[in-house]
């Protein structure tokens, strides 16, 4: 959960505001220094408490920087009297901006590892540390990028998972209503077979063409054959005997 906005206004209770003095000027300072490196700039801070105790922080000398405040803060009043000298207060304006891009460009350089001849130790530890701090801020954004992607690729795996355990169980009930369909198939088959049989069974009684049937109970019954002597006729044509079912 967030911190609430602050309410800027004077700290009544004395302890807290000597608290909160202490850490804002801590604060305070650590940027001027951090704006002193980053932008190679002179810096000149001063703040007095409440007590009337003096803090300060310079890069250079406080003498130097308020020698040097002091000039400026006349040129500019001078400037301000004599409309006239506007023009060489452009031309003071264009030659800091070039002296600011040179600087820039020169800093690029050295970054990149170029023009360093000239540089004494502690340039090269101050450059040096300059790179790890960048070098330390990039690595921080790459492991974060790829632990974000990371996580992604969890989750879309996640959902691949749970799609394929659904597909499988929708599987695995298609193939038991199959096995089902090829039982009743099957049962249904056998049973055509079995009323086909009983069928035939039932039909399979024999009939004979002089008009007697025979029957699968008529089995053991007895037969008795006869041969009966050809009869004379007058055109003396012979007849075969008569087979006689007894």
């Amino acid at each position: 959960m967030g911190r609430g906005k602050i309410v800027i206004r004077r700290i009544d209770n004395s302890t807290s505001r000597q608290v909160t003095f202490s850490k804002r000027r801590s604060g305070l300072f650590k940027k001027a220094k951090e704006l002193a490196i980053l932008c190679d700039a002179e810096v000149g801070l001063a703040v007095f408490s409440s007590t009337g105790r003096l803090y300060e922080y310079t890069n250079s000398s406080m003498k130097n920087v308020i020698e040097r405040y002091a000039k400026a803060k006349n040129e500019q009043q001078i400037e301000v009297i004599n409309p006239n000298s506007e023009v060489k207060f452009w031309q003071r304006e264009s030659a800091s901006l070039r002296q600011q891009l040179h600087n820039l460009q020169e800093n690029h350089r050295q970054l990149m590892g170029e023009e360093l001849s000239g540089l004494q130790v502690k340039e090269l530890q101050a450059l040096e540390n300059r790179l790890e701090m960048s070098l330390r801020g990039v690595r921080a954004k790459k492991e974060q990028l790829l632990m974000d992607e990371i996580q992604e690729l969890h989750r879309k795996g996640s959902i691949i998972h749970q799609e394929n355990v659904e597909l499988y169980k929708k599987v695995n009930l298609v193939r038991q209503e199959n096995i089902e369909l090829y039982r009743t198939l099957y049962e249904a088959g056998a049973s055509g077979v079995q009323r086909e049989n009983s069928n035939s069974n039932s039909n399979s009684n024999l009939n004979i063409s002089s008009g007697y049937r025979v029957g699968i109970d008529d089995a053991n019954v007895p037969v008795h054959l006869e041969l009966g002597t050809p009869q004379q006729t007058t055109n003396d044509s012979p007849k075969l005997g008569r087979l006689q079912l007894h």
